[in-house]
């Protein structure tokens, strides 16, 4: 029998740099949704991925010197190695940038445009680059972009525009009639509300003042707009496309659930609806808000010093330690917060003391009462029932809260078993009835029972901390660890052995560690102070015109060049000077690949006395300027001017 599909995406990383732990909280979030739906025999397809287009992005990469798409390759990279390091199993990774998804967005583009849900008019209104949004006067806060604080500039040019107007009414009434279409209520409430009712206003989706973007095809001065671009990685992934989708798609869309943040929920409750009703495709089953991951009651920011990376945490805690926290500390209906107070006072409570103790001490007494074989649960007593009861209703519990998207309170109740089964030593004593050889078969039960409810906590868990639950198994000795096999209680094998009791999680100490997270979030603080207000440049002494004259500067061609073999630093590069030539040994190779020189002209300081840099001859310096971020960035002169001209 074939399994249903189930197909789940977060919303796609915007490629502008490297993102904080509250940004990685969604991927984590997703993750453990598509692994319970995995383990509940469903054929799962979790896409995620990254956003690469837009004015911000070729603001940036002209800052840094290279190209967007250098840009947009390292950020992505990046991304990846966080869904790496946070053990995070997509299906699919897409980037906007991707030659397929872009050939489709613009037959998207025009095929609405030819059906009259897209029209060309001109914009006038207030523009924010970080948020890619434009704004009305009456909507600003204070003036500046209501979104993110920021300053906005006036922005008037041709575009096309989205008819969102035309779809108001219909949009109103698909909300309206599709109860769970939003969730939570609020988000519903508060889009309905706040953004369609008062009416819609038709959407800019193109520009003319930038080119890194994907081109109007019909009106190449035009580049298509973030939405609709962002937007369609969720069709575009699968295969859509206007001239016949492919059977992936067909098998997977509708999409299951879009897992988005709350600040881009209006772009997909209004905008996405309102493109897929005009290419008539099916609406998304359901579209999931949640709230951000604050440190302490801020946002996280450079100039604080509190931003806290995926890396940061994982080091100090571990992959499961840095995935329990994230999916236990979001509530459905508020911002969670991050301190790392919290996270120790957590890790320590929950993680080593409840979770890693019960593994640690009910395998070490198997191993020492009964070499670790596991006995038969054959002497069994009403003191056990509550336990098996609880065992029972977990998985039952967790699936009804999974499926509502209650992460938090999904984790607890699992840590809520683990606590009843540490409660359970406390009520048999095993050590005691070790202590009486009739009570040899009742010792062997207590510890069946509570290997078994480890069991249960190593399958309830596996959504959430995938490494520790396989971690469990080895040590409690079973491969019975599907979701069906929590039906009933006693898949176990007796006569089985357990494992090695290895500590799950080590405890840590909160004064040393707060004092070293302090002192990181210092210089944090500090080196986003000093990128915004660079160091002075040192006084040089006053020359005279005859010093200058001292420097013959020419215009040289790069012809060929290759990194120095004992040094990561150099490029030899071999110049065409207009002088007969010469080899000159420069610095850049941090910042220039051998095939970023050759060919171009480059300003020389020729008459520089030779000198040998690891084992190389060097007869001259290449001239260069230094970037803001402590880079260099060689002067290029103009590609006309003849080799060997002299600079004055």
């Amino acid at each position: 029998m074939p399994k249903t599909p189930y197909y789940i995406t977060t919303a796609i990383a915007y490629a502008s740099k490297k993102p904080h732990i509250g940004n990685t909280y969604e991927v984590v979030f997703t993750d453990a949704v598509a692994r319970f739906k995995r383990m509940l025999g469903y054929d799962v397809f979790f896409l995620t991925g990254t956003d690469e287009h837009g004015l911000k992005i070729e603001e940036l990469a002209k800052s840094e010197g290279i190209s967007p798409k250098q840009h947009v390759d390292k950020v992505a990279d990046e991304i990846k190695g966080i869904c790496k390091i946070m053990n995070i199993s997509y299906d699919g990774f897409i980037r906007t940038t991707d030659e397929q998804h872009e050939k489709v967005v613009q037959k998207i583009f025009t095929k609405l445009y030819e059906q009259g849900d897209i029209y060309k008019g001109s914009y006038e209104g207030l523009y924010c680059t970080p948020c890619e949004s434009f704004w009305s006067a009456s909507q600003l806060k204070d003036g500046k972009c209501p979104d993110c604080g920021r300053e906005v500039t006036k922005a008037n040019e041709e575009a096309y525009f989205l008819k969102l107007s035309k779809y108001q009414k219909w949009l109103e009434d698909y909300i309206e009639e599709h109860p769970d279409f939003i969730v939570p209520e609020s988000r519903k409430k508060e889009m309905l509300n706040n953004f369609i009712k008062p009416g819609l206003q038709d959407l800019c989706v193109s520009r003319t003042t930038f080119t890194w973007s994907i081109p109007v095809t019909f009106d190449p001065k035009h580049v298509i707009y973030v939405w609709i671009d962002a937007l369609s990685n969720y069709i575009t992934a699968m295969g859509y496309d206007p001239d016949g989708s492919s059977e992936q798609f067909e098998k997977y869309w509708p999409c299951d659930c879009h897992v988005i943040g709350k600040d881009i929920m209006r772009f997909h409750s209004i905008y996405w609806p309102i493109m897929l009703h005009a290419l008539g495709l099916p609406m998304p089953k359901q579209l999931f808000g949640h709230n951000w991951i604050l440190f302490g009651e801020d946002k996280m920011s450079k100039s604080k010093g509190n931003v806290i990376y995926a890396n940061d945490v994982v080091d100090a805690f571990g992959v499961d330690g840095a995935r329990y926290y994230l999916l236990s500390e979001m509530p459905l209906n508020s911002d969670g917060s991050i301190t790392y107070e919290s996270l120790i006072e957590k890790y320590n409570t929950d993680l080593a003391n409840t979770l890693g103790n019960l593994v640690n001490r009910t395998v070490a007494m198997t191993k020492k009462y009964f070499g670790g074989k596991i006995m038969p649960n054959n002497c069994k007593e009403s003191i056990d029932d509550e336990l098996v009861q609880k065992a029972l209703e977990t998985p039952k519990i967790v699936e009804k809260l999974m499926n509502e998207y209650r992460m938090a309170d999904a984790t607890d109740a699992v840590m809520s078993l683990a606590r009843r089964a540490n409660k359970y030593i406390d009520e048999t004593a095993p050590w005691v009835l070790a202590k009486d050889e009739a009570s040899k078969d009742r010792l062997g039960a207590v510890l069946y029972n509570l290997l078994e409810t480890i069991r249960f906590l190593g399958v309830v868990l596996t959504p959430f901390m995938p490494e520790t639950a396989e971690k469990i198994f080895a040590e409690i000795g079973t491969k019975q660890t599907s979701w069906d096999s929590l039906e009933s209680f006693g898949a176990l094998e007796a006569g089985s052995e357990v494992g090695e009791p290895v500590p799950l999680f080590a405890r840590i100490d909160p004064e040393k560690f707060i004092e070293e997270a302090n002192a990181k979030m210092a210089a944090q603080a500090k080196a986003a102070e000093a990128e915004q207000q660079p160091e002075a440049e040192p006084q040089l002494p006053e020359i005279t015109i005859d010093d200058f004259f001292k420097c013959d500067l020419r215009v040289a061609k790069v012809v060929s060049c290759e990194k120095v073999k004992k040094s990561k630093k150099l490029l030899c590069l071999q110049l065409d000077d207009g002088m007969g030539g010469r080899q000159v040994v420069s610095g850049i190779a941090q910042w220039y690949a051998p095939d970023d020189l050759v060919g171009k002209k480059v300003v020389i300081v020729a008459n520089l006395k030779p000198v040998t840099l690891c084992g190389v001859e060097s007869n001259g310096m290449i001239c260069a300027a230094d970037t803001p971020d402590g880079g260099a960035r060689v002067i290029f002169p103009d590609s006309d001017l003849p080799c060997g001209s002299k600079i004055h």
